[in-house]
This record gives C-alpha cells, structure tokens and sequence, in this order.
C-alpha cells in the first residue's frame, strides 16, 4: 500500500496541514496586532512629550521641545521657514504620517497649538527591529506548532485507525469456509465493533448462499446429467436398430446433436458457476483441434443451403481453458454466422492470437451494436432465447480474451476473439 493512500497518512497530513494553518493565522494576526499596537505607543508617545513641553511652556519654565536618539521635535511659528525643519515634512497636514527623512523611518506628528505648528518625530528603526526579531520568534513557533500537529495528528491516526486496519486484516485473510470471522473486539460498543458485527453478519450470508450455491450445481448436475445420459443411451440404441426406417434416421441424429448441446451447455454453466481457478491449474487444447470438431459438429446447418464454408487455420495456438467453455464460445459463433447468412458465405479464420468468424448474412442493425452482449436480447429474425453472445462475452471476461463484432445490416457480420491474454507457444 501507497504511502499516500494510507488513512493513517492522510489522517496525519490533514492535522499537519490544520496546525500550519492555524499557526500561520496566529502569527499574521500577531504581527499585525504587534504593528498597530507598536504605531498606536508610538502616536502616544509624541502627543505625551508635546504635551508635557506645552504644559512646561504654560507655566512659564523654560521650553525644550524632545531631542534624543527616539524622538525630535520642531517648532514652526505661524508661517516663518524654520531652517532645521526638513522640506519633506514642511508642507504636511496635522495629524500622523510615515515619512522617511535621509534613509531613516520616522513616525511623524504634525499639531498646531497657539499658532504654531509643531513636528514631532519618533524614529522607527530600533521599533522595527524589534518586530522582526518578534517575526522570526513568531516563526520558529508557527514551525513548531505544525510539526507538533503532524506529531499528533499521526499518534491520533494510529490510535483511531490501528483497529480498522486489524479489522481490515482479519477479514482479508479469513478463509472462505470460515463462518464466524475473528474480528477483533466485536463487543466494542463504537462504529469499529459495530463494522465488525457488520461484517461477521454478511459473512454468514456469504457462507449460507455458498453452501446453497453448491447445493444448488450439485442437485442440478444430476438432475440434469442423469435424464439426458438416459435420453443419449436411447439414441444410441435406436441408431444401431437396423428396423428404423431412412427418413427417422436424421431425426434421431438431430435428436442426439441436441442432447450433446445441452450436455455441453449444462457442463458450460456449471464451470462458469465454480469459482475461478489459477491459469496454470487449467487444462490445455490446441484450439485447432477444437475448432475442427466444433465446424463439424454444425455443419449439418448448412447442407441442403448454398452457403460456402472455409476454414483457414494459419495459427495453432495452445489455450489454457476448459474445453467445454472453448466449445460454447466457438459453436455460438458458428451458430449465429449459419443461422442469419441464407446465401454467400461463412469463412472461419484461425490465427496465432485471434478467431476469426466472417459471414455474409443479414447483419446487425447500428441501433442494436450496443445491445448485442446483454442478456435475453434477440435479433430480428432469431430464433434462440438470446444468452449465446451474453454467455460467449462472460467468458471470454472469465479467460481474459477479448471480443468484438462488426456488422453492417444486410451485408454481414464479423465476429473476432482475441485470445491474446491466454495464448501459449503456437503448435509446430
């Protein structure tokens, strides 16, 4: 598993990414508290030194405008230039400025009382450097704070999620023919042991239906098999009856050929209800020699037509299937391509990767191309009950082959099997 994918990850992640946004919010929000707070003490340090001086002046004492390192301050009377006040600030309204004075950051207060104008000045760089001192104070702790979230995050994540990932374990490894599974802590009151609960009721179900599954293939296997192998042992004993007339002998052969399609059928389905086994468990044929008894086999449905059959084998492939299921697929193709060409020809083509059925029948009509694998659908002029070319798709799905057909109405169908996925080494 990805470590991305993981929930614990994810879990962590999302507490990380929380706690950095959080903390970014707090140091912006400091930073710009800690600035208007610092321009706010600053304001308030140039009104209380103009103040005090005026109060001095008021009462007489002598008058000292401040003149330290921090804060300057200058008197203009009425309209008269004062030499030692700088053009930059001369012409500026009352009230607070940021101004810049020879590459130097003043705070700048401009108030007029009695009928002179007064400037004073608070320079910012020592202000400022206490802030991004602050600032990085302010960042160390943001870094910390995330990681603290991250940390967290993930000790949450492993405490919450270590019980879905046990519970997830057991039930991945639990067998097939368990009954009850051993999930862990199924008496846990929270949303896990109500999961767990959830997931040993289903499997129950699971089980049930299995048993009544095989059940089921088992009683139909007989049911099934036993009529027909009584019906087929009939047959036989009228083909060697010499007092069976010519005109019955074609209807016991048909009688026998559809006694072996539906015992074909029947093994057919059962094999697709059994679960899938490995590749390498599964039989072999050379699919020639499969596919020269399937034409065979239906030949019959164009004898007395003047339909042309060719069957072209250039490629003599290995496949890893069941027998019975390669039959199903090859006869259903061959069925359709005698059923709907009543004039032209059916040319069978055998490759090293892929069957090739080519017939030039009545075709399928554009609107139906999309329908003509889902179950119980029929073409116009069919006869069946509409499950061959939905049996032939589930199983080529079941091998891994591919299946594609090409039609044009009234000028034939193409039907191509790719056998790609489980082709061996050809024949020599």
């Amino acid at each position: 598993m990805r470590l991305t994918s993981s929930l614990r990850f994810r879990v962590a992640f999302a507490f990380a990414c929380l706690g950095a946004f959080f903390s970014l919010l707090l140091v912006a929000s400091l930073y710009f508290a800690i600035q208007n707070i610092g321009q706010a003490l600053m304001d308030q340090s140039l009104r209380a030194e103009l103040e005090q001086a005026l109060e001095m002046k008021a009462l007489g004492e002598k008058f000292y405008l401040p003149d330290s390192v921090t804060i300057l301050g200058f008197e203009r009377k009425g309209m008269a230039p004062n030499p030692e006040i700088s053009p930059v600030i001369a012409d500026l309204p009352p009230g607070h400025h940021n101004v810049s004075i020879k590459d130097i950051d003043y705070r700048l207060l401009v108030a007029d009382r009695n009928g002179s104008r007064y400037f004073m000045l608070f320079d910012t760089d020592q202000q400022h450097e206490r802030e991004e001192t602050l600032i990085e104070y302010l960042m160390v702790a943001a870094i910390l704070l995330t990681l603290a979230s991250a940390i967290s995050g993930f000790w949450l994540a492993m405490r919450v999620v270590t019980p879905v990932t046990q519970l997830a374990s057991q039930v991945s490894h639990s067998g097939s023919e368990e009954v009850r599974l051993p999930l862990a802590k199924l008496s846990r009151d929270d949303e896990v042991g109500e999961l767990a609960r959830a997931f040993d009721h289903y499997a129950q179900r699971v089980h049930s239906f299995i048993n009544r599954e095989k059940q089921f293939t088992g009683d139909i296997s007989h049911e099934l098999r036993t009529p027909l192998a009584v019906i087929l042992a009939a047959v036989e004993v009228l083909e060697r009856d010499k007092r069976v007339q010519e005109f019955q002998v074609a209807r016991i052969a048909r009688i026998k050929r559809a006694i072996l399609e539906i015992n074909e059928l029947c093994t057919a389905l059962l094999l697709l209800a059994r679960e899938k086994t490995a590749a390498e468990h599964e039989p072999s044929y050379i699919v020639a020699d499969v596919l020269v008894e399937c034409v065979e086999k239906h030949r019959h449905m164009i004898e007395n037509s003047p339909v042309k059959l060719e069957v072209k084998i250039v490629g003599n492939p290995r496949l890893r299937a069941e027998r019975a299921l390669l039959d199903v697929v090859m006869g259903n193709l061959l069925r359709n391509a005698f059923n709907f060409t009543q004039s032209g020809s059916v040319t069978v083509r055998l490759e090293t990767k892929r069957l090739i059925v080519r017939d030039t029948g009545t075709g399928i009509r554009s609107e139906d191309e999309d329908r003509i694998f889902n179950l119980r659908y029929r073409g116009d002029n069919s006869t069946g009950e509409g499950i061959g070319l939905s049996l032939v798709k589930r199983i080529c799905d079941r091998f891994g082959w591919t299946i594609s057909i090409t039609s044009k109405e009234g000028e034939g169908t193409v039907a191509e099997i790719g056998f790609a996925a489980g082709a061996e080494a050809p024949i020599s």
